[in-house]
C-alpha cells in the first residue's frame, strides 16, 4: 500500500512506468505496464524481478529473441469464438503471424532450456499446436490473400474468371484499336470507371460506336464509353466475381469453424506474448538507467550501493553529467535516516531516490544501482512530499502535513517505510520543531523504517540521542560554498546559512544583526557542525589523493610484472631462434671455407687467383660477424602487422592478422574472427601455411569485400532487429577495416535512433557519430566513423 495516493506520482513512479511503455511493442503490453503496482509478496517479487533480469541478460548476451510481430490474437479469438461469424483475410494473416511468433519464441527457449527457467515458467505446460498454422497456411497464402486454390469451387470459379477477363479484354482492344484508326478515340488508354473497362472517345464521336456511356471528362470533350459487344461479357465476369467472393467466404466460415475449438489455447498463446511485450520493456529500459537485480530480503531492510534517481540519471545522461552515487543503509539499529544540509545539497534527491527504488523493486522492476544493494519487502510505503493544501478541503500546508501525521501514527508498523520532506516545516518553527519531535518519537516507537529531511537542530539532536533513529549528512565544500551531494552517516549537517548569505552578497551588517539574534547555543552547534565539515573535508582529500598515489604504483608494479612474464615467456623462444641462426652463419662460412680451398686448388695456387680468393673470403667472414652480432637484436624485434599470418603459440591453430591493437592482435580463422594477447602468437611465413587454408581465407575475404554495402537500411525494423542487424554488420566493416558507414533508419520520433547511436556507442573502435547533411536527409541517417 502507498498513501497517499499521488505519493506515486510525486516520487516519480507515474513517469517511470510511462518510459517503460515507451519500449512496448503493442497495446496489449502497454496496458500491462499501465498495471504495474507495489507487490508485497516476496516469491512473486522474486519471479517478476528475475524474468526481467533473464531478459536482460538475453538483450545484452545472446541473440535476439524472435519477437517483433505479432498482434493482439485475443480480439480475434473472442471474435471467432460467436458461432456463426468469421474471420477476414487480415485477421487469418495477424492471427497466422502471431502464432509463427509464438512457435519461435517456445523454439528459442527449447535449445536453451535451463538457461532462462523464469522466462520459461511463462510458457510451461503450453503445447505447440501446429496444426492451427496448417489449416491456415493450406488457406492464406504468405502474403495474406486466399490462395486461388483454396476449394475445388474456387479453382474453377478463377479460372472461369481469368478466361472471361481475357476474353472481354482481347474484344475491347479490338474495338479500341479500330476506333483508334478511325479517329475517334480521345488521348490516353484503356481505362475503368465504374468497375468497367472504358474507351475514351471523343465527345462528338460517342453515337459512332454503340455502348453505355459511364462518365466523362471535367472538360466535357472526353467520354468514357463501355462497348455493347462487351457489355456481355463484362456482366458475366462481374458475376463471376460475386460468386468468387461469396466461396471466399464460405472458405473463411469454415477456417474460424475449424479455428473455434482452439480458442481458448489462442488467449494462453496471446497471454505468452503479452508477458513477453512487457518484460522485455522492462528489461529495455533497465538497460537504459543501467539496472540490475538487488538482493532481496524478508527483513524490513535497504542497502543502497552506489545508488542513482533513474529519473535524474537519464536527465543528466543527456547532458552528458554523471550522477553522485547514494550509499545509505536502513536495518534494525538504524531505523529511520535523520538527513540535514544545505539547501539545494541533495537531501530531498536523496529521499526521494530511496522510496522510489523501493517502489520500484516491489513492482518487479530492476534499479539503478549495485547488483549487492539489498532491499526488504515493507507492507506500507508513506510519503509526506511537497505542499499538499487543499482548498476543497480547507487546508493549509501545515494543516496537510498534520493530516499525513496523524495518519502515519494511526496506521503504521516496523513494515512500514516512510520518506518526509522537510519534517515539521510550513508553521512557527519554535512550535513546529517540537510537534516534529514528538511525532519522530511516535513513529520510532513504533520501528517504523525510513528517511526525513530537515533542518530543525532539535531533530539533529533528538536523532543524536535515540536509539533507531540516525542522523547523516549532505556534505558541503564550505571553501568553494558548493555542495557534493555525498551522504555521509553518522553525523548532522549544517544549513549554512549565514555562509551561503555571505556568498551571495548579503550586506556585512544585517548578517552581524542576524548572527546577534540567534542563542548563543545555537551559534555554538552551528559552528561545530561547519567545523567538523571542514576537518572532514580536507581527510576526504587526503584519502584521495593517497589513493591516486597508491593507484599509481599498483599500476607500475602491474606493468612491471607483464614485462617480466613477456621476457620469461619469449626468452627461450629468442634464444632458440639465435641459436638457429647462428648455426647456419657456421654452416654458411664452412661452405665457403671449402670453396675457397677447392677453387685455390683448381688454380694450381696462383699467386694472384689465391690472394685474391683470400680477401673475398676474409670480407664474407667480416660480414657474418656482423649479422651474428645483431641476431639478437632482430630476433627481439621481430614486427607483426596486418596481413601477417601467424600461429597460436600453445597450438597449431593459424591465422591471419586483421589489427594489431596494443598488446592485442585481431584473427581471422576463416570464418570466425578472434581477439588474443601478442604474446600469445608467433609469426610464420606465407609458405607455411597450407594452401587450403590461404585459399579459404581469401575466398572469404574477397566475397564478403565484393558483396559488402557501407550503407545500411533499417528504416521499418523493429529496435531488437535493427541492433541485431548493425552488430552483424559492424563485425563485417570492422574485419574488413572500412573507415565509415551510412545507417539510414529514419527519423519518427527518434526512439530507432538513440536507441541505435547509444549501441553504438558501447563499441570500442566506433570513433564517432555525425548526422547526414540537412538536406539530404539529417538525423535520420547517422555516418558512423570507425578507429
Amino acid at each position: 500500500m502507498i498513501y497517499p495516493s499521488n505519493a506515486s506520482e510525486k516520487l516519480g513512479f507515474l513517469e517511470i512506468k510511462q518510459l517503460i511503455k515507451n519500449y512496448c511493442l503493442s497495446p496489449m503490453g502497454e496496458q500491462m505496464v499501465d498495471k504495474i503496482q507495489m507487490l508485497t509478496n516476496f516469491d512473486h517479487i522474486n519471479k517478476f524481478l528475475r524474468q526481467t533480469q533473464e531478459f536482460k541478460n538475453i538483450i545484452e548476451n545472446d541473440s535476439p529473441l524472435p519477437i517483433s510481430t505479432f498482434f493482439d490474437i485475443k480480439k480475434l479469438a473472442d471474435k471467432a469464438r460467436i458461432e456463426g461469424t468469421y474471420l477476414s483475410e487480415d485477421e487469418f494473416f495477424q492471427v497466422l503471424l502471431s502464432l509463427n511468433t509464438v512457435f519461435s519464441v517456445i523454439h528459442y527457449f527449447n535449445e536453451r532450456q535451463g538457461q532462462y527457467p523464469n522466462l520459461e515458467a511463462l510458457f510451461e505446460h503450453l503445447p505447440v499446436e501446429k496444426s492451427i498454422i496448417s489449416k491456415i497456411e493450406f488457406i492464406i497464402d504468405p502474403k495474406g490473400k486466399i490462395k486461388p486454390n483454396a476449394s475445388k469451387e474456387l479453382a474453377e470459379i478463377t479460372h472461369s474468371l481469368a478466361k472471361a477477363e481475357k476474353e472481354a479484354r482481347n474484344k475491347i482492344d479490338q474495338i479500341f484499336r479500330s476506333a483508334q484508326n478511325s479517329g475517334f478515340t480521345a488521348d490516353g488508354n484503356l481505362t475503368v470507371r465504374d468497375g468497367r473497362l472504358c474507351i475514351p472517345l471523343l465527345a462528338e464521336n460517342k453515337r459512332k460506336i454503340k455502348g453505355f456511356v459511364h462518365d466523362e471528362s471535367a472538360s466535357g470533350q472526353t467520354v468514357y464509353l463501355e462497348p455493347e459487344e462487351v457489355f456481355q461479357l463484362n456482366n458475366s465476369i462481374r458475376d463471376l466475381e460475386f460468386d468468387r467472393r461469396r466461396e471466399i467466404i464460405k472458405i473463411l466460415q469454415r477456417l474460424t469453424d475449424d479455428l473455434r475449438p482452439f480458442v481458448p489455447l489462442l488467449l494462453s498463446y496471446h497471454g505468452l506474448l503479452t508477458k513477453l511485450d512487457f518484460v522485455r520493456a522492462k528489461a529495455l529500459f533497465a538497460i537504459e538507467i543501467d539496472g540490475n537485480m538487488p538482493q532481496l530480503s524478508t527483513h524490513s531492510e535497504l542497502s543502497l550501493i552506489n545508488a542513482s534517481h533513474p529519473l535524474l540519471l537519464l536527465n543528466f545522461k543527456k547532458e552528458k553529467h554523471t550522477v553522485v552515487p547514494l550509499n545509505i543503509q536502513i536495518d534494525e539499529h538504524q531505523r529511520v535516516i535523520v538527513v540535514s544540509g544545505p539547501n539545494a545539497g541533495g537531501k530531498s534527491v536523496c529521499m526521494k531516490t530511496v522510496g522510489l527504488l523501493q517502489i520500484m523493486v516491489q513492482a518487479g522492476l530492476l534499479i539503478p544501482a549495485d547488483e549487492h544493494s539489498k532491499c526488504g519487502i515493507f507492507k506500507q510505503i508513506f510519503a509526506d512530499i511537497g505542499d499538499d493544501q487543499s482548498i476543497e478541503s480547507d487546508l493549509s500546508t501545515y494543516s496537510a502535513h498534520l493530516s499525513k501525521m496523524k495518519y502515519f501514527i494511526e496506521n503504521s508498523n516496523a513494515k512500514t517505510l516512510i520518506v518526509i520532506d522537510e519534517f515539521g516545516t510550513g508553521t512557527d518553527p519554535q512550535f513546529g520543531g517540537p510537534i516534529a519531535e514528538a511525532v519522530l518519537e511516535s513513529l520510532n516507537a513504533k520501528k517504523v523504517r525510513g528517511v526525513v529531511t530537515t533542518h530543525y537542530s532539535n531533530l539533529k539532536n533528538f536523532a543524536n540521542a535515540t536509539s533507531g533513529l540516525e542522523n547523516a549528512s549532505m556534505l558541503f565544500n564550505n571553501q568553494l560554498m558548493q555542495p557534493l551531494y555525498i551522504l555521509e552517516m553518522g553525523k548532522p549537517g549544517s544549513s549554512y546559512a549565514f555562509e551561503i548569505a555571505q556568498k551571495i552578497g548579503l550586506p556585512p551588517q544585517v548578517l552581524e544583526s542576524a548572527r546577534s539574534k540567534i542563542g548563543d547555543q545555537q551559534k555554538k552547534v552551528d559552528t561545530l557542525l561547519v567545523d567538523l565539515e571542514r576537518e572532514k573535508r580536507k581527510l576526504l582529500e587526503n584519502k584521495i589523493a593517497i589513493d591516486i598515489r597508491e593507484s599509481k604504483v599498483n599500476n607500475l608494479l602491474e606493468e612491471n610484472q607483464k614485462l617480466q612474464s613477456y621476457l620469461d615467456e619469449n626468452k627461450k623462444l629468442i634464444l632458440k631462434d639465435a641459436k638457429i641462426e647462428a648455426q647456419n652463419i657456421i654452416k654458411g662460412a664452412n661452405k665457403l671455407i671449402e670453396n675457397t680451398i677447392a677453387e685455390i686448388r683448381g688454380s694450381n695456387a696462383d699467386k694472384e687467383k689465391t690472394q685474391g680468393l683470400r680477401h673475398n673470403l676474409q670480407q664474407e667472414l667480416k660480414k657474418n660477424e656482423v649479422k651474428e652480432k645483431v641476431i639478437k637484436p632482430a630476433a627481439i624485434s621481430v614486427e607483426i602487422k596486418a596481413g601477417d599470418w601467424v600461429k597460436l603459440i600453445d597450438s597449431e591453430t593459424m591465422g591471419q592478422v586483421i589489427d594489431v591493437a596494443k598488446d592485442n592482435v585481431i584473427l581471422a580463422m576463416g570464418d570466425l574472427r578472434s581477439v588474443v594477447k601478442l604474446k600469445r602468437v608467433e609469426k610464420i611465413s606465407n609458405k607455411s601455411v597450407p594452401k587450403e587454408i590461404r585459399k579459404t581465407s581469401y575466398s572469404n575475404l574477397t566475397e564478403s569485400i565484393s558483396q559488402f554495402s557501407p550503407e545500411l537500411d533499417l528504416r521499418g525494423k523493429r529496435g531488437e532487429e535493427a541492433l541485431y542487424e548493425i552488430e552483424r554488420y559492424l563485425d563485417k566493416a570492422i574485419m574488413m577495416g572500412l573507415p565509415s558507414l551510412k545507417i539510414i533508419h529514419g527519423k519518427g520520433d527518434g526512439i530507432l535512433r538513440k536507441l541505435i547511436r547509444q549501441y553504438l556507442s558501447k563499441y570500442s573502435q566506433v570513433n564517432r557519430m555525425e548526422d547526414e547533411h540537412a538536406d539530404r536527409g539529417g538525423d535520420g541517417i547517422t555516418y558512423v566513423y570507425l578507429n
